[in-house]
Formats: structure tokens, C-alpha cells, sequence
């Protein structure tokens, strides 16, 4: 629900409306106090528009109809920025993620991580824990993909992004890693979801296969409402009856998202194609639509790459297509820190 109070409202009287409706285990979202206006999340049928109306000086009680609270603008007008070591993601600040599909060797990430870095990138990614679709493929170095992360990062100064398999997990994955993937597999894992809802660490939260937008903001929903307000959307394509790519990038999903959610939200061009080829053109697609970054694979050998090495990038094309790219976000308004 959301109140909104006359302007004839004093602040004792939102006080003791805002007392009485917290009685209810319910949980307020000020939205414009100077406004009056304000928002109340939790179990709402403890509670009903009429008995809040009783109160002096309320004007409005709207009920809101999307299942979504927490990750909805109607709750919160401006957009999400999270601070991940002094780099911003959301609002006008534009970000570039990089690196391997998989973590392989240590000269391997070090050289990934030092080459993206010089490119333009702002965090490097990797992953350790590989959950594959065939039991027989690679499923990484686990364990110690996440120490060669770090040293990785100790090399370069990169934050890094890995993607989490299981809440036995979680501690490892805290203590370790900047941001954290929860992977399109894992969107609706909802007791992944409320644990990492109990962190403050930021999550990358990639939509499934086949989501729509709306059960997409629901698995965000159950992070926001443990808690954890740094969560960034991640798109990588969805399934579609179109079978000559990997998947079909929603570059319309940006501007939805955008509209009906604060949340930022990047593109994972890479995935969506399954394509090396077609990571450019899709990159500069998702900069033009609006996109808050992009996480692209880069590897320095794609050919014999242990996973994903069709949709990895070779350095030197990367390092052409973050020129292009950043000059795209400039021209749409974004912040670029080089």
C-alpha cells in the first residue's frame, strides 16, 4: 500500500499513523516525507485501507497491484546505485564486466584480468563453481578458482564477480567475491534467495531461461525483502522458439525494467548469443537502449577455452569494441570512469 497525508498533516500525525501500522509487524518505506507520502510493506492483510483512512489527515490509501513491492519505482522514484569498492553501478554511471567464461590457471585470469583492465573494464569475472548443463562438461576449479580470483584481483585491483551453486556456499563467497552471480539456473533456488537476502554484499541476479519479467523482479523481491537492498538485473537472453542462436537477447526488457523497477539493470551479450561474433552489435544494442553496463567474456586463447570459448572475445577485439561502446553510453547520458 501506499498513504499519502494532506498537507495539512503535521508530523505527530504521520508519526502516529506510522506507530500504528509498524503494531502490525508491517514495515514502512518513506517514499517523499516532505510529501507525506509513504509506503507499507509485509503480510498487508493485518491491516486495511479503511482503518488507516481513519486517521486525520490521510487523503489517499492505494493498494499496489504487482507482487513486487521492494523492487518496484512506485515504492523508491529513484534508481538504485550501488558502491562496490568506489565504482558506482546504476542510476547514470555506466560499467564493464569481463573475463572468462572459467577460471583455468593462474597466469591464465592474471592475464584476462590485466588485459580488460587496460580495455576499460571495471570488474573481472569468473567463474568457479560451473554449474553445466551436461554432467560430463567442466564444471571448474571450485575451491580454487575463488583463490586464483583473488589473486587476480590482488593483481590488478579488479573487483571480482563469480557465480554462487548452493547456500553451503555462502560464507566462502562473502569473504571472497565482490559481487555475487546467481545464475539463470538458480533465479527461483528461492532458499539460495533468502539467504543471500540476509547479506549486504551485492547480488547479480541473471533472469532464467524462460522468466518473464515479472517472476524475474519476484526473485529480486525475495532478496530486497531480507533485507539486502544491492541487487543488480542481469539479462542474458531468454528461450524462444528461434533455435540459430543460444538464446534471444530481450533488449526490450531494458526499458520495461527501467519504467516499473529502480534497479539497475546490465546485459549479458555473451550468453544471450552463444556467439562470439554477434557480442559486438549486441553490446552497443543494450548501451543504446539504456543499459546501467554490460558483463562480456573475454579470453586470451578462446580456441581451446575449458568452457564457453564460441562466445569469448579475444583481448584485442575487446579492447576495439570498449572504445565504440564507451563513446555509445557517452552519448546516451551515461558516467564513464576510466
Amino acid at each position: 500500500m501506499i498513504v499519502k497525508m494532506s498537507n495539512r498533516a503535521e508530523k505527530k500525525d504521520i508519526e502516529k499513523l506510522i506507530s500504528h501500522i509498524m503494531s502490525r509487524g508491517l514495515e514502512i518505506r518513506m517514499i517523499n516525507i516532505d510529501k507525506g507520502l509513504f509506503g507499507i510493506l509485509g503480510d498487508i492483510t493485518t491491516i486495511t485501507p479503511q482503518e488507516i483512512e481513519r486517521y486525520q489527515h490521510v487523503e489517499s490509501v492505494i493498494q499496489i497491484q504487482k507482487p513486487y513491492k521492494k523492487a518496484s519505482r512506485l515504492l523508491q522514484e529513484n534508481d538504485t546505485v550501488i558502491d562496490i569498492r568506489g565504482i558506482k553501478i546504476g542510476g547514470s554511471n555506466f560499467t564493464v564486466i569481463a573475463g572468462p567464461c572459467s577460471v583455468e590457471s593462474e597466469i591464465q585470469i592474471c592475464d584476462i584480468a590485466t588485459s580488460v583492465k587496460k580495455s576499460g573494464a571495471k570488474f573481472l569475472r569468473g567463474g568457479a563453481f560451473k554449474p553445466r548443463t551436461s554432467p560430463y562438461a567442466f564444471q571448474g576449479l571450485e575451491f580454487e578458482g575463488l583463490d586464483l580470483l583473488q589473486k587476480a584481483r590482488a593483481h590488478t585491483g579488479l573487483p571480482i564477480v563469480s557465480e554462487i551453486t548452493s547456500t553451503k556456499l555462502i560464507d566462502e563467497f562473502v569473504e571472497k567475491v565482490d559481487i555475487i552471480q546467481v545464475g539463470a539456473r538458480n533465479m527461483q533456488n528461492f532458499d539460495l534467495l533468502k539467504e543471500l537476502g540476509k547479506m549486504k554484499k551485492p547480488i547479480l541476479l541473471k533472469r532464467g531461461l524462460s522468466a518473464t519479467i515479472e517472476e524475474w523482479l519476484m526473485s529480486a523481491e525475495y532478496i530486497l525483502a531480507g533485507g539486502n537492498e544491492n541487487v543488480i538485473l542481469c539479462e542474458r537472453g531468454i528461450r524462444t522458439f528461434e533455435n540459430s542462436m543460444r538464446n534471444t537477447l530481450d533488449i526490450s526488457a531494458i526499458s520495461m525494467i527501467k519504467k516499473i523497477s529502480h534497479l539497475p539493470i546490465i546485459i549479458d551479450p555473451s550468453h544471450a548469443s552463444g556467439k562470439w561474433w554477434m557480442v559486438e552489435s549486441l553490446s552497443k544494442a543494450a548501451v543504446a537502449a539504456g543499459a546501467d553496463g554490460l558483463m562480456i567474456e573475454v579470453h586470451n586463447n578462446p580456441e581451446n577455452a575449458l568452457s564457453d570459448g564460441a562466445q569469448s572475445l579475444k583481448l584485442d577485439k575487446f579492447e576495439m569494441l570498449m572504445k565504440d561502446v564507451f563513446q555509445i553510453a557517452k552519448i546516451v547520458g551515461k558516467n564513464i570512469t576510466l
